[in-house]
């Protein structure tokens, strides 16, 4: 029996896994990226403890991505961010707990994303009494939408952006980490049970502590304050490269002015200890201010210059030649491109502020990639001369062009062993003399998958049952809304009833094309399946068998397995 839904899989951190060895094919380490193995440096892995005035913080450093915090209480202690994996958490709480054994009381999420909240699972075994769960109260909506329709395409940039199927010679660093580790383990994100909407104050075992939302690199960012301690935590909003203020992973648009605001916000507590979530502390009222005020300032700096270029017509192509730092923050450690650049940004706000279109009328309705591309080889002399000119463009290790003519030739389905030979050379070449470990990685990552080196892997053995319980049945009829081929359905009103033991009603009804999702309830269903939610789960990214989950009782149907086996295969 083939695996139905397409799978929820972990999250979109997740990867594939290699076929073949790309260390075989030999990746120069050029000049270009000295700095950026210098940069490695910043991530040794290792817990660094620290006497506050409010009493011990231990940092653990280079273990994954996101740094993960413990703060030392009355009888119990609390984690700020849980790692990208229990893999990793557990090692980090192994070297935790020789600082103090106390139980965890609780943990903070400072957001979303899975480098800092796939680890918490790790922390409910270790002790009876489980933590409290503290996120902002969007929190658990973006992990859901990842976790859900966005999850294929999101783990595939993932997967090439973080470089995660790469050698570990070959992955210098990740810009803000040295290496993703989710797929070391199951995905371990537990969804918060306290949350909040602009501010909470709290006391958990004896620390004083103040949340904050400060939107920035994601909308449920917050940062964490402990007055007693003078110790501020900013989450993702600062680290030691220029900000990502877009991802190539893919996001919607990050509020630039949002993020100024934040930056503007930690400012006025003064910190004397700052524990970001990718570089190492800062300590020093004085070093912190000047950090986050040439940070801020960056920031606004290319924000403001885009909106002024905007407003003179200039398109985003235009804008993002023009805009370079100011020479006296530009060589700031804090600013150097090692995740975000200044290029991506300057789209980024564009596209944020005026959308998708340039404003260029000969870029409304363009032709298509193919119908170009032909115009293009009939201007070139036909495909041969097309691809001749791809062999000149590589020797002159002109390769920027070189990719783009072999996109013509792709398009043209003229994708023969020897383009995609020279396509290979051309991602290798722009990859390994990158110091943006995002484009290097991405560039690499895309090389070997041409040479068919990497593919994805069955992620199902790192989908445990307890993230099942994680997700939620909106997510899961999502995902099955958004994955509807009509191609494969030809009957019109056909209406599918779900009766979950909890209580939960939802219907499936296929008209016009579309899968409509609804909690009505309905007496006149083509099919009526009655069934636990987390059965169905299991049975939906191809954990249990349809069929066995039938047979056993698992599932009722009431009007036909058979009708309900072909109902799901519409979703594939």
């Amino acid at each position: 029996m083939s695996k139905y839904f397409i799978y929820i899989y972990s999250l979109a951190f997740l990867i594939g896994c290699s076929n073949s060895d790309p260390s075989k094919i030999e990746i120069p380490l050029t000049s270009d990226v000295e700095d950026l193995i210098e940069h490695s440096k910043e991530f040794e892995q290792q817990v660094l403890s620290f006497d506050t005035p409010g009493g011990k913080i231990h940092f653990a450093i280079g273990f994954g991505i996101a740094n993960s915090i413990m703060v030392e209480g009355e009888q119990g202690n609390i984690i700020i961010d849980a790692a990208d994996s229990v893999y990793e958490a557990e090692k980090i709480y192994s070297l935790f707990r020789q600082k103090n054994s106390n139980p965890i009381k609780a943990i903070i999420y400072t957001h979303n994303h899975g480098d800092h909240t796939f680890g918490a699972a790790y922390y409910l075994t270790t002790q009876d009494e489980k933590p409290k769960i503290i996120s902002h109260e969007d929190t658990d909506h973006y992990v859901q939408r990842i976790m859900g329709i966005l999850n294929p395409i999101i783990t595939s940039r993932s997967t090439r952006m973080f470089g995660t199927t790469l050698s570990e010679k070959d992955l210098i660093n990740v810009g803000i980490g040295p290496r993703l580790n989710v797929s070391k383990s199951p995905t371990g994100y537990i969804k918060p049970d306290l949350t909040f909407d602009d501010h909470l104050n709290i006391n958990i075992a004896g620390i004083e502590i103040e949340l904050f939302h400060a939107p920035g690199e994601t909308n449920d960012q917050i940062f964490v304050w402990l007055p007693n301690h003078k110790s501020l935590m900013p989450g993702d909003n600062i680290y030691k490269t220029f900000p990502n203020l877009y991802t190539i992973r893919g996001t919607t648009h990050r509020d630039v002015k949002g993020w100024i605001n934040s930056l503007d916000h930690m400012k006025t507590f003064n910190p004397e200890f700052l524990f970001p979530s990718h570089t190492k502390p800062i300590i020093g009222q004085e070093k912190i201010q000047n950090v986050l005020s040439i940070y801020r300032d960056a920031i606004q700096y290319i924000h403001d210059q885009t909106i002024r270029l905007m407003n003179q017509g200039l398109y985003p192509d235009e804008i993002a030649e023009i805009i370079e730092l100011p020479e006296n923050i530009a060589d700031s450690p804090y600013l150097y491109e090692f995740y975000g650049t200044v290029r991506w940004s300057v789209k980024s706000i564009f596209n944020g502020y005026l959308g998708w279109f340039s404003g260029n009328p000969s870029e409304l309705d363009p032709l298509s990639r193919k119908e170009k591309a032909i115009r293009i080889s009939n201007l070139a002399g036909g495909e041969n001369a097309l691809l001749e000119e791809l062999r000149a463009a590589v020797k002159n290790n002109d390769m920027q062009w070189a990719l783009e003519l072999s996109d013509h030739l792709i398009a043209l389905d003229y994708f023969i062993d020897e383009v995609k030979d020279l396509r290979f050379e051309a991602l290798i070449y722009e990859g390994s003399r990158s110091s943006n470990p995002n484009k290097r990685n991405y560039f690499l990552t895309s090389a070997f998958e041409l040479k068919d080196k990497i593919v994805d892997s069955d992620l199902l053995d790192r989908t445990s049952e307890e993230l099942l319980y994680q997700i939620t049945m909106a997510t899961m009829f999502d995902v099955l809304s958004t994955r509807y081929n009509p191609i494969k359905h030809n009957k019109d009103n056909y209406i599918v009833c779900f009766n979950f033991t909890s209580g939960n009603i939802k219907n499936i009804t296929l008209r016009n094309q579309v899968a409509v999702v609804s909690s009505d309830l309905i007496d006149t269903c083509n099919l009526k399946v009655t069934t636990d939610e987390i059965e169905f789960k299991k049975v939906l990214i191809g954990m249990t068998n349809p069929v066995s989950a039938i047979a056993t009782g698992d599932i009722s149907i009431d009007g036909g397995s058979t009708e309900f086996l072909q109902f799901l295969t519409k979703f594939r």
